[in-house]
């Protein structure tokens, strides 16, 4: 009797027909040595092998050094090529951070360009609103609403690390004849969470149908180390540590991860929370914030409009 191949076999061999397909030789990948890069690197290892499959490690001034570290040592374990190329230098020469400062001294006058910062969300329900947070040098911390022209022109200036991060990704794929392999799971890419032609932009997705706790079981399957299926996923953005949660979901990502699968199962709020300790009344308010984010995030997913004269 023919043995069912497990979910990481699956998804390996998708990424080896995938490559065909587009007539490429290989595959180049970002890898942070979170846990979504690190699965995804280790199943183009195993679709492909490992000499057909590069990993760049790119960190910047605010965030990436740990992470590139770590990275490093994830490439090596999965036996694959990496390459190190620090976008600080590009990042600064674009106005990345002179944009930002710009925006954080709308808020915070006094803002020295050696304050940590991050953005943080209000909590679920009602109209969402961000507040900035800044570390002065004394250690002590601020955190004060930000306007929406302030948040817009931050958003837009640190933009620019997802999309120079691509574009190194691109110019390697170039170089080599290989395919780009993006790194979002469903939870990122079903509510927008990523960078349109940042890190929203890959020839291949090989786990953008999978849910986070998902990502994790296949982490676990394809043998990667213990710091990697530890580690609390950030979004690696901003100077101070931020959880993807205080930023932009909400809720942790195991109740996202909820969330998003019961209402896509036709789960009622009753039922889902006496299966979650949720109250109905939260869950009913996680399941709009889940529509509301996909109606404000569609044009991330727009293809270009072309227009017949």
């Amino acid at each position: 009797m023919r043995s069912v191949p497990s979910r990481a076999d699956s998804l390996a061999g998708g990424i080896a027909a995938a490559v065909r397909d587009l007539g490429r030789r290989g595959a180049v990948l970002g890898l942070s040595g979170g846990v979504d890069s690190s699965v995804c690197a280790a199943l183009c290892a195993r679709g492909l092998g490992p000499d057909r499959v590069l990993a760049l490690r790119m960190p910047e001034r605010d965030a990436g050094e740990d992470a590139a570290t770590l990275a490093k040592r994830v490439a090596d374990g999965i036996g694959i090529a990496s390459e190190e190329v620090p976008v600080t230098a590009a990042l600064d020469a674009l106005g990345c951070y002179a944009a930002r400062d710009e925006a954080i001294r709308a808020v915070f006058p006094d803002y020295a360009p050696s304050w940590r910062h991050k953005l943080v969300r209000s909590p679920p329900g009602g109209v969402i609103v961000f507040s900035l947070e800044v570390e002065r040098p004394d250690g002590t911390r601020e955190r004060r609403r930000m306007p929406s022209a302030p948040y817009r022109a931050l958003l837009a200036a640190t933009n620019l690390k997802q999309r120079v991060r691509k574009l190194v990704e691109y110019t390697w794929a170039d170089r080599l004849g290989y395919a780009v392999v993006g790194t979002a799971n469903r939870l990122e890419h079903d509510q927008g969470f990523f960078v349109k032609s940042g890190d929203g932009l890959a020839d291949i997705k090989p786990i953008a149908r999978l849910l986070k706790h998902e990502v994790y079981a296949l982490a676990e399957e394809l043998g990667l180390p213990g710091e990697v299926t530890a580690a609390q996923p950030t979004t690696d953005t901003f100077s101070l540590a931020q959880t993807q949660e205080e930023f932009y979901f909400g809720y942790p990502l195991p109740v996202m991860d909820r969330l998003l699968a019961g209402l896509d199962d036709g789960i009622t709020p009753a039922v889902l929370a006496a299966d979650t300790g949720l109250s109905e009344a939260e869950v009913a308010t996680g399941y709009a914030e889940v529509e509301r984010r996909r109606a404000a995030t569609a044009y991330l997913h727009a293809a270009a409009i072309v227009l017949e004269p």
